[in-house]
């Protein structure tokens, strides 16, 4: 049975190590949608940059086709060479992963990371996923007795956070983000950067005051407009967050949200080859 939404509302905002049974010391909050179905949703990311990357080398980082990347920010793929072009450190970019339901919890686990001569569980976590994952919860995820051995070339799996709260905000389509906070946030500018509210952001993150640290992980609702394409259709429950667009019906349509508006509106795609009229 899938979660209703008021139920978010007072879901509970803690660590998500309080369900390993291990004593371990954290500091930052990430919030937790309970589950008890095996249904999936599209969630996002919010990820820093950690260094000058390809387009290509960001997607396989999180195992998604970079036309998905490039699409959730709003980014031309009609550019020539796109998938190589050179993203600057430190550029922040919304990741479009599959938010699943695991353990009883949502969470996001098809990234894995192959290790490199110089990983370590704290850089992999803190540096190349910048925060989204901890050191200890990727240790837990892949059964590791000591962190400080690993082997290279060593594939870990890398256990994301994510919520769905069914795909709606206040009854409005929505898509969730979560967001990993910095030291020069505060959750007012949070909500003013994402076109939400104070009240909505506590309410969601079920937090009794305003206050937030670095480090913390928010689920941050941001407005979408859903498609009412036929149940029988591939890209059936289609949500597009708005300023963003996707492309669809095998490449066919490109379907926009906003900005400034949340009707979804779609036109033939620029990657259109040889589209038939049923695939529009």
């Amino acid at each position: 049975m899938v979660t209703k939404k008021p139920f978010h509302k007072t879901h509970i905002f803690l660590s998500l190590l309080v369900f390993t049974n291990v004593a371990l010391l954290v500091t930052s909050k990430s919030t937790i949608e309970p589950c008890a179905n095996s249904d999936s949703c599209n969630a996002l990311l919010g990820y820093t940059v950690y260094t000058e990357l390809k387009v290509s080398e960001v997607a396989s980082l999180f195992q998604i086709d970079p036309i998905a990347l490039l699409t959730a920010n709003a980014i031309d793929i009609s550019y020539p060479d796109v998938e190589n072009h050179i993203l600057p450190s430190q550029l922040f970019l919304k990741i479009p992963i599959v938010c699943s339901c695991v353990d009883g919890i949502r969470k996001s686990v098809s990234t894995h990371y192959k290790t490199r001569p110089s990983d370590t569980l704290a850089s992999i976590a803190d540096s190349i996923y910048s925060g989204l994952v901890s050191a200890d919860q990727i240790r837990e995820a892949n059964s590791i007795s000591d962190p400080s051995v690993l082997d290279v070339g060593q594939t870990l799996v890398v256990p994301l956070p994510c919520t769905c709260f069914n795909g709606t905000d206040n009854s409005l389509p929505a898509i969730y983000l979560s967001y990993v906070v910095t030291p020069v946030d505060t959750l007012a500018w949070i909500a003013a950067r994402y076109s939400t509210t104070l009240t909505d952001l506590m309410n969601v993150n079920a937090m009794g005051s305003a206050a937030i640290k670095a480090g913390d992980i928010l689920a941050i609702p941001l407005p979408a407009c859903a498609s009412n394409f036929p149940r029988y259709a591939a890209d059936y429950g289609l949500i597009v967050p708005n300023g963003s667009y996707a492309i669809t019906a095998s490449h066919c349509l490109q379907c926009s949200c906003g900005p400034g508006n949340l009707n979804l509106y779609c036109q033939p795609a620029s990657l259109a080859v040889s589209c038939s009229s049923m695939q529009c």
